[in-house]
């Protein structure tokens, strides 16, 4: 049996992040052959993976990056079991790792089937499960391409953001930003009008209908009045309508056209673990 030093059992402790004893009990299993432990690891955290698969791994962190031209972006969540893990610093610098992978794939398949140090993204979730001992995967995966994509991430890693612009022009990074943190503190349900789904419209229309029916309103009123209240439902739940938070005298479309006339936001992916 080969003898392992205490420098060995760091340095894989160092390589995979498990234990002090798991990682010596994993060269000890090994004969002392480095590759062969972290192998011992990697199936000791399929383990664990399988026992905890149906777990609720709803913490976390959300991550949003873009790339070095500004004009694709991608929001990933690193998801977890508890807010204890998610706040660890080896588990964000894990999510911010994950997400620059995650920029170059085309898509959730592609980025779990990626490179990561040797071994893929799918690899790593699996031997983190059985470093960290809880259920650990990619939840959300949203990518958003534009002429200029700017992004956020909200304190705690609780909420990320990207907001794409129609032109890449002076001044659109921070405009783009603040257009980030709209959509953060506010969540509106789609980027305009057009974007809210027709079930939505229905259901609203509905509601107001029936309160006015309450009020004693006539039935003949109820359609002109009723599309009043959309009005107000619209300015409050899609993005570019909604008061500028850190301006409520001008909409957000008010906003970014400041950078010019024919400058509008033209999407947007939002994020959040809670």
């Amino acid at each position: 049996m080969a003898k392992i030093t205490a420098a060995e059992v760091n340095k894989l402790r160092k390589s995979t992040g498990a234990g002090m004893m798991d990682c010596k009990k994993a060269l000890v299993e090994a004969d002392g052959d480095f590759d062969k432990a972290i192998e011992i690891l990697r199936k000791k955290g399929q383990k664990v993976a399988a026992k905890r698969a149906d777990r609720d791994s709803s913490e976390g962190a959300a991550i949003a990056t873009v790339n070095d031209d500004a004009n694709k972006g991608v929001i990933i969540s690193l998801n977890c079991e508890t807010d204890f893990v998610a706040k660890n610093d080896d588990f964000v610098s894990l999510a911010h790792d994950l997400a620059g992978i995650a920029l170059e794939a085309g898509s959730k398949d592609a980025f779990l089937a990626a490179n990561y140090k040797g071994m893929t993204v799918q690899e790593k979730l699996t031997e983190q499960t059985g470093v960290i001992g809880e259920k650990i995967e990619i939840g959300a995966f949203e990518t958003l391409e534009a002429p200029f994509v700017g992004s956020y991430i909200h304190a705690g890693n609780k909420i990320a953001v990207l907001t794409g612009l129609s032109k890449s022009v002076d001044g659109a990074a921070d405009v783009a930003k603040d257009v980030a943190m709209q959509a953060a503190a506010m969540n509106p349900i789609a980027l305009n009008e057009e974007g809210v789904d027709a079930s939505v419209v229905e259901k609203e229309i509905e509601i107001a209908k029936d309160q006015l029916r309450q009020e004693g309103k006539p039935e003949e009123m109820l359609d002109n009045i009723a599309k009043g209240k959309l009005k107000r439902f619209f300015k409050d739940n899609t993005l570019v309508n909604q008061a500028f938070i850190k301006d409520n005298k001008q909409s957000v479309s008010e906003y970014v056209a400041t950078l010019g006339k024919d400058v509008e936001v033209v999407g947007f992916k939002r994020v959040a673990i809670e």
